[in-house]
């Protein structure tokens, strides 16, 4: 998994480095964005001892945080379209125990995705666009959930990584010379126990030809079956964040 991560940040590296030559030799336009998503973020492990569930708030979110990178790269030529958006997040809490048995759920919980799409426009006009798309989500865990004091068997952890396939769709409007909206959704996994979705929204403003911020609200979820095991996790909050087109 250690491998896997290198080479995921690795591919965003090259690609920021190297598309700037090749965007002066064709007609490809690109766009690299970094943002901030600060979500409630709830996880649930089910093994056939127990289910233990924590959630971390959208106020306790920084205070918790140990690390984070979040950033996203798009490239575009006429109708087709390329993006892929990455998160990192490492995370450890505490909760209030679910009962008089324990004196508190502590979650340690390192996260990354990786969401990568091909999208085609199928649809244009001055103020309205529409683009289907096909991908994958690639989501790499270790997430451990311990109640305290520890019991025999009083810890739940997955530590895994796997990849689902993707459709989904994105919908531009714009509202002004500066202002535009837009609204992402998709859908994956298609197999028994495994389900992954996020929807996303954000108001989008221009402030010259090169940048533009942006603001709006994410749910993402995932659902992985490990063995006998079975692992959630689900994120939704605001989201902030800058991008840079060339």
């Amino acid at each position: 998994m250690q491998f896997k991560a290198e080479w995921t940040l690795h591919l965003l590296t090259v690609s920021l480095l190297t598309t700037p030559a090749i965007a002066q030799q064709s007609d490809w336009e690109y766009e690299g964005t970094i943002y901030l998503f600060a979500p409630e973020t709830t996880t649930s492990i089910a093994t056939p001892a127990r289910t233990v569930e924590s959630k971390l708030s959208f106020s306790d979110a920084f205070s918790n945080l140990d690390f984070a990178f979040m950033g996203a790269f798009g490239a575009s030529n006429g109708r087709w379209s390329l993006y892929l958006d990455y998160m990192f997040t490492d995370l450890s809490f505490g909760n209030p125990p679910p009962g008089p048995v324990f004196s508190s759920v502590d979650t340690a919980l390192k996260t990354q995705v990786l969401n990568g799409y091909v999208a085609y426009r199928v649809y244009e006009e001055p103020s309205v666009q529409l683009d289907v798309a096909a991908g994958f989500r690639w989501f790499d865990t270790r997430s451990t959930i311990t109640l305290q004091p520890i019991p025999p068997g009083g810890s739940n952890t997955v530590d895994d990584s796997w990849t689902n396939p993707v459709i989904g769709v994105r919908a531009r409007f714009k509202m002004s010379d500066r202002w535009a909206a837009t609204t992402f959704f998709d859908y994956g996994g298609f197999q028994s126990g495994e389900e992954t979705w996020q929807a996303l929204l954000t108001a989008d403003y221009a402030i010259n030809d090169n940048w533009v911020l942006r603001g709006g609200y994410r749910y993402i979820t995932v659902d992985h079956t490990l063995g006998t095991n079975e692992f959630s996790f689900t994120q939704s909050g605001p989201i902030f964040g800058a991008t840079y087109r060339f």
